[in-house]
């Protein structure tokens, strides 16, 4: 166990930088005089660098979280200045993926690859919260793979915010899935994401290819990064886009309320959790006199819920 006695501002950190998995991390800090009302979680979150805030919400549920000497359960809870909160990193739960009996819209299948039409709503990975109901779930069942786990000790990233030549089109699972531990991504997607070349939002319909084989995923993978897999979203807009086509570029970042929501970020923007989002569009078709369109994206990023936020 490693152990924080802090009364500054600051964000927890060590010399190893923790645990492989910060399990048994504890901080120890009062809350600034002064400061504003805030949820419990959500300043823990800020305060213990690389820890999702699932896993913290977890640790206040399992006890390990006191205010003042008193121990809290509700993730919800309300601290002040001047509050003492004392918090125990709680370990990471084992993550299966299990095959499931579930109807796939198939485009395409050969020995190879497997493309799927992905319904809206509809996850592409297990991860915590979402552990079945998932694409790779009804996967695993439909090429008759068998059940798939990770250890405590795999870490998941915390941190998914790439670009398109790095694996883009991240996710959002549930609470939590793109606030998840920091990282071992390519332990995680051979055990948990079988095939998964590219990702779709959970509210993003649209094809997703699926390897079938090691040598199917490495060539398909470098096609990704290469950019010589062309990408096109479509998207309906309130109102009409003026000009009917250009390039618009903008810094997005978590919401700090809400950490499954990217928001757009005005003005300059210097911070580590601020990326650019660059998107290309043009108008197809309007509709309603001007009240709503038909718009074709080819992002030049791939950040979580870029089009929503640019559109």
């Amino acid at each position: 166990m490693q152990f924080f006695s802090r009364s500054g501002p600051g964000l927890a950190s060590s010399s190893s930088e923790i645990t492989a998995n910060h399990a048994g991390v504890r901080l120890e800090e009062r809350v600034e005089v002064g400061a504003e009302k805030t949820r419990i979680d959500s300043w823990i979150s800020s305060r213990i660098r690389g820890v999702s805030r699932a896993r913290i919400q977890s640790s206040i549920r399992s006890g390990l979280v006191a205010v003042n000497g008193r121990t809290v359960n509700k993730v919800s809870h309300i601290i002040k200045g001047g509050d003492m909160v004392s918090c125990m990193i709680s370990k990471l739960q084992p993550l299966k993926a299990e095959p499931e009996d579930m109807p796939l819209d198939i485009v395409y299948e050969d020995e190879h690859v497997l493309v799927v039409n992905k319904p809206a709503h509809m996850v592409v990975h297990p991860a915590p919260g979402n552990a079945n109901g998932t694409l790779v779930n009804a996967i695993l069942h439909h090429c008759r793979l068998p059940i798939r786990a990770f250890a405590n000790n795999i870490q998941i990233s915390d941190t998914e915010e790439c670009s398109e030549s790095s694996d883009s089109d991240i996710e959002e699972v549930c609470v939590d899935q793109c606030s998840m531990e920091e990282v071992g991504v390519e332990n995680y997607e051979a055990l948990v994401r079988p095939g998964i070349v590219h990702r779709l939002d959970k509210g993003t319909s649209g094809l997703l290819v699926v390897a079938k084989d090691d040598h199917s995923h490495a060539h398909l993978a470098e096609q990704f990064k290469k950019h010589t897999i062309h990408r096109v979203y479509m998207s309906l807009t309130s109102g009409v886009p003026n000009p009917s086509y250009g390039r618009i570029e903008i810094p997005i970042a978590r919401d700090s309320n809400n950490r499954i929501r990217m928001v757009a970020v005005s003005g300059l923007n210097n911070s580590r959790h601020t990326r650019y989002a660059a998107s290309r569009y043009k108008v197809i078709e309007d509709f309603m006199g001007g009240g709503a369109a038909l718009v074709q994206w080819r992002l030049e990023t791939g950040r979580t819920h870029q089009i929503l936020r640019v559109s």
